[in-house]
């Protein structure tokens, strides 16, 4: 994993809302004013998912969640909610030690 800075490509991929952080692996790219502890730790969180779905299954089923979500909450934001991934990271990123703990496969469980 490498931590990249880099408000300008958060800025160019916000086309339905700001992005403070996004994950491609094996990078964390974040915004500049965004590089705390605690995004961190949720992007790690999508590292180790991608990892677990074998990095291409990660963005298949992220995508086609997410524009299933579409259809169902007729809400971008929403519909980025409720991905699994987003659901599991979000629910545990102010827990620092998460990932030490952390199950396998744990997005495939109901987190909220």
């Amino acid at each position: 994993m490498k931590i990249i800075k880099s408000t300008k490509f958060c800025e160019a991929i916000s086309w339905f809302f700001d992005v403070g952080g996004i994950t491609i692996y094996p990078f964390i790219i974040l915004r500049e004013d965004c590089a705390d502890e605690v995004t961190i730790n949720h992007e790690s969180i999508h590292i180790q998912q991608q990892k677990e779905s074998l990095v291409i299954g990660f963005y298949l089923i992220y995508l086609i969640t997410w524009i299933f979500n579409l259809f169902k909450y007729k809400d971008t934001f929403e519909a980025y909610n409720n991905i699994c991934f987003e659901k599991e990271a979000y629910a545990n990123q102010e827990n620092l030690n998460y990932l030490k703990d952390r199950k396998m496969y744990s997005w495939l469980h109901k987190t909220t």
